[in-house]
């Protein structure tokens, strides 16, 4: 039994805590105790992109970010779109785990591809969802014809499964790339707005479980929030870059771009009323010579620091539990757990010493005030020592 002594809970009283697991007493004096946090948004990279991350490292990642569950995207090589691949990819999962001794709890999102929409109904009961790609990136995963899409949206509604969108309109990306040369201006506010527009109508014409991740604009809360008035099952999902960053204080590549200061504000009070359901870290490295190179890949690193930021953005404990474990349970059917955090709020410590494989983060350099400091998964203690 894990026994924590004189441990603050989230509504400030002191208490004394058992976990079941290795016999072992920690002196939580000083500590605050949350439940253990789950990322719904996270490439690990595995199988064959291992050079920017893979589960070893992504799962130590994860514990120093206060993270016990992780939900991956399919974007790799080769793609989540078969059952073999599936099955290829948890065996590979479960051995980089075992091999670092983190028996990270995860989730695999399965990928929607035109030529394999007879494999969804094999592994409906062996995902938490299916990811549709609407615009390109890391990967080649992409479905931007209007049939396909709403097969798709059939198939989900059908086999009662969420359905998680990248919202980006692939035909105006590659109109506006004849256009344009910057990044953002090519996939403008207005291609992740059509997008949106388009995932919402098909949810509400389909009944669908839809789950659009990272989103960056005022807009998109608005169309949203219409949607959920309307009946529309929907659930929306943002990310710490696109809540910290904006195009005058960041010039960092993803996709969706970071955009301005007032999405900033309008992303805040969606999370803080809960039009924004969730916060997924979208955790998506890439090595510092490919974000250095001819042609920038779009993704950032961030499971590990996405607990310290919102510690530091003005969310209370229970607005980040319940953006990053109790909806999450619920909007994916997840099962509940023990595992839990304790953090220690008053610490202050740099953004450095990443354990991701990049080893870089857009918010690197930060010095931030509240830092987790015992992460129990399974019954197991890891302490986190810088």
């Amino acid at each position: 039994m894990i026994e924590i002594k004189n441990v603050q809970t989230m509504d400030g009283r002191k208490i004394d805590y058992e976990v079941k697991g290795e016999d072992r007493v920690i002196d939580g004096s000083g500590l605050v105790l949350i439940p253990a946090l789950i990322d719904p948004h996270v490439h690990f990279r595995t199988p064959g992109l291992e050079h920017k991350e893979n589960w070893e490292t992504g799962a130590k990642a994860a514990i120093y970010g206060g993270i016990t569950t992780v939900f991956d995207m399919p974007n790799t090589i080769p793609p989540t779109i078969t059952l073999e691949t599936l099955k290829e990819k948890k065996k590979l999962i479960d051995q980089q785990l075992k091999a670092v001794d983190i028996p990270l709890r995860y989730g695999l999102f399965f990928g929607a591809d035109k030529n394999h929409f007879d494999e969804i109904p094999k592994v409906k009961d062996q995902i938490i969802g299916i990811k549709i790609y609407m615009g390109a990136s890391t990967g080649g995963l992409v479905m931007d014809d209007d049939q396909s899409l709403e097969t798709v949206f059939k198939l989900a509604a059908a086999h009662d499964l969420v359905l998680a969108i990248h919202a980006e309109d692939e035909k105006m990306i590659q109109e506006r790339e004849k256009k344009y040369h910057a990044h953002g201006e090519i996939r403008s506010r207005e291609v992740a707005i059509s997008a949106t527009k388009k995932a919402l109508a098909l949810a509400k014409m389909n009944k669908t479980r839809l789950y659009l991740v990272h989103i960056t604009t005022k807009e998109e809360i608005e169309l949203i929030a219409q949607a959920k008035k309307e009946g529309v099952t929907v659930f929306a999902e943002t990310t710490p870059h696109h809540l910290f960053l904006n195009v005058e204080t960041s010039k960092e590549q993803v996709n969706p771009p970071i955009r301005t200061k007032e999405d900033n504000v309008a992303l805040w009070e969606a999370v803080k009323s809960g039009m924004i359901d969730t916060i997924g870290s979208d955790h998506a490295p890439h090595t510092r010579e490919e974000k250095k190179s001819g042609k920038i890949p779009s993704g950032v690193p961030g499971v590990e620091t996405t607990l310290p930021m919102l510690l530091n953005g003005g969310l209370s404990l229970n607005d980040i539990v319940r953006l990053m474990r109790d909806n999450v349970e619920k909007i994916f059917r997840f099962p509940k757990n023990d595992d839990v955090v304790l953090i220690d709020l008053n610490k202050l410590a740099k953004v450095d010493h990443l354990k991701t494989k990049c080893g870089w983060s857009p918010f690197e350099g930060r010095l931030l005030k509240g830092w987790p400091v015992y992460t129990i998964l399974k019954g197991r203690v890891y302490e986190l020592v810088s």
